[in-house]
């Protein structure tokens, strides 16, 4: 009974701590009112400048309506002309399935040739063309990706809050923080 009272405690006190960890600004990228991306202070931004072809990899130091704190300067939202991420779709999920199924087919055909037949390991045309097909059409959709995004139009930057509908609890490190 002692050790329910001690568990019922510890997830009282840390159920009473997780909701001042979550006040964070974060920075989104939308596009179509979507978030695309989602960045905290501390983590990486890769970016690059309106009129520059330089792309600048730092840290997000701070976050203002307008503008971010890149390291020791402040960008303007309004400046910053592209964003480099990893972006990836149902296209190259679809195509990581069929790479997946291209070889699992053509290994599950090998196996029953050889151990469930005990015949010899031969070369089926009808599971080799099938295979290449699945492969083929597999590895474009597998490295087709953007890395980056334009600034502009449908595509913006927006600091959030916790009261903004955009806003997602940072559950990466949370810590308890005294008030």
């Amino acid at each position: 009974m002692r050790r329910f009272y001690w568990l019922f405690l510890i997830c009282l006190l840390t159920g009473a701590a997780a909701p001042a960890c979550h006040a964070q600004k974060q920075l989104v990228l939308l596009k179509n009112q979507k978030v695309r991306l989602r960045l905290y202070p501390g983590d990486e931004i890769v970016y690059r400048l309106k009129g520059s072809k330089t792309v600048h990899t730092s840290y997000i130091n701070n976050l203002f309506d307008t503008a971010v704190m890149i390291h020791q300067e402040i960008v303007p939202f309004h400046k910053i002309d592209r964003i480099y991420f990893k972006q990836r779709n149902l296209l190259n999920l679809a195509g990581g399935f069929l790479v997946t199924g291209a070889v699992a087919y053509f290994l599950i055909d090998q196996v029953n040739e050889t151990l469930v037949q005990g015949n010899d390991a031969n070369l089926d045309k009808g599971v080799a063309r099938t295979s290449l097909i699945m492969t083929a059409v597999g590895v474009p959709l597998l490295l087709l990706h953007r890395n980056s995004r334009r600034i502009g139009g449908r595509i913006h930057l927006l600091t959030v809050d916790k009261g903004s509908a955009f806003y997602h609890p940072d559950i990466r490190n949370i810590q308890w923080v005294p008030n």
